[in-house]
């Protein structure tokens, strides 16, 4: 052990008539400890928000959506080979998308109508992968027969807002109907609900309904048009590049969007909660580490005559400034430990434990808090912590080394 070590955990342990300076001492200690625990635990959170988030958006959302500016495109077929022999393409699937209303017995919702082809949609989106949707406007070419009615699946939020179950009928409405001699007549059609889509996202839920793309193409009077082709591609942070090379192959009028850009709000609001979270719980951190300053100020004070003995027994400047500087260090090292600890026992509880459950119609989430920890966040927490509770060692360290022995002596 070093003269400086040995000095400074002797003064770490406080005798009697410096009870106020050790409470003083145990505060630093509690006050690293609480913002150590608050960052690690927060940070975890709003990670696990982020995480939690993409997971669900890319479940039910495709990773690239190609469009066509002016409206729908006939030659789908052959954009769609194009698009899938595109490297980086996993999978493609056609829409159509439009706005319509819902009637039950129970109510009326407005909704976002989507045309899929239940064949390939699973495979672009995994919370369709289960669906069932048979179509009134296609036949089976074996049988030369065809449903009596076409299905349609809701979202879960959806279906118990408009109080249906599955085998229910309700009724889309579209404002794309057709005119006649009394107006404007919009198209209505029955439908039975056939199965629900969760994909966890309560917009989602409550919003979306789909149904077969042959059974759009006839309510909107499309033919044989469609909308545009969602795409599923091998690696999500790519998506932006490779729908630049489809654009490059197919040329204008085609545009394509990726995940990232259809959600970039939301994902940059998260990151910047993230960041502002994080320097709002430092501040924790700062306060405690001017406990420690008054700590070691006061340590100090009380040591006047002890720092001059061991400047006068030939201790240097450096030596008297690491004594104070190790006391410093050593509370937030134990502050920091216990914060650690106490946060990442926090984040376990929390993770497997249902303590508190998100409502749906104020986050965007219907399920329970999501956490996760990330070693790099951790290990930055850890550093920033001790930096600071070194910053202020360094004052009351550099002001015990400037003590003169002689005047400490004579009137300490």
């Amino acid at each position: 052990m070093s003269f400086e070590s040995y000095i400074g955990r002797r003064y770490l342990r406080a005798k009697q008539k410096q009870a106020f300076v050790s409470l003083i001492t145990i505060l630093s200690i509690a006050g690293v400890m609480v913002g150590v625990m608050a960052l690690i635990v927060v940070i975890a959170v709003m990670t696990g928000f982020d995480a939690d988030l993409k997971a669900r958006i890319l479940g039910g959302q495709s990773q690239v959506m190609l469009m066509r500016h002016g409206g729908q495109f006939k030659d789908y077929r052959a954009v769609l080979d194009t698009v899938k022999k595109t490297t980086g393409v996993e999978a493609a699937t056609p829409f159509i998308v439009t706005q319509a209303m819902l009637r039950s017995k129970s109510g009326a919702a407005g909704v976002v109508i989507r045309g899929i082809d239940p064949a390939t949609a699973g495979s672009v989106m995994p919370t369709l992968a289960q669906v069932t949707l048979p179509s009134f406007a296609s036949t089976d070419a074996a049988r030369q027969t065809s449903p009596s009615e076409p299905g349609i699946v809701l979202g879960k939020e959806l279906a118990r807002n408009l109080g249906v179950i599955e085998g229910d009928r309700i009724y889309l409405i579209s404002a794309h109907g057709m005119l006649s001699p009394i107006g404007h007549l919009p198209a209505m059609k029955q439908f039975k609900v056939t199965g629900f889509f969760q994909s966890g996202m309560y917009e989602y839920d409550q919003t979306f309904a789909f149904i077969h793309i042959n059974d759009a193409q006839r309510m909107l009077r499309l033919g044989d048009s469609v909308t545009g082709i969602d795409i599923r591609v091998d690696d999500i942070y790519a998506a932006r590049t490779i729908g630049e090379n489809i654009i490059s192959k197919l040329g204008f009028p085609y545009w394509a969007r990726d995940w990232m850009q259809m959600n970039r709000n939301l994902f940059r609001a998260l990151k910047m909660e993230r960041w502002v979270m994080a320097i709002i719980l430092v501040l924790i951190v700062l306060v405690a580490a001017f406990n420690i300053a008054s700590s070691l100020i006061m340590l100090v004070m009380g040591k006047t005559r002890d720092i001059a003995i061991l400047k006068a027994m030939g201790a240097t400047n450096r030596s008297i400034r690491k004594i104070f500087v190790f006391n410093g260090m050593v509370i937030g090292a134990i502050g920091t430990f216990l914060g650690l600890c106490l946060g990442l026992l926090l984040c376990f509880f929390l993770k497997h434990y249902d303590i508190y459950e998100l409502t749906g119609d104020i986050y965007y989430f219907t399920t329970t808090l999501p956490v996760k920890v990330e070693m790099l966040w951790v290990l930055g927490i850890i550093s920033a912590a001790m930096v600071i509770c070194f910053l202020a060692t360094l004052y009351p360290a550099r002001q015990a080394a400037k003590l003169d022995p002689v005047e400490a002596i004579r009137y300490g």
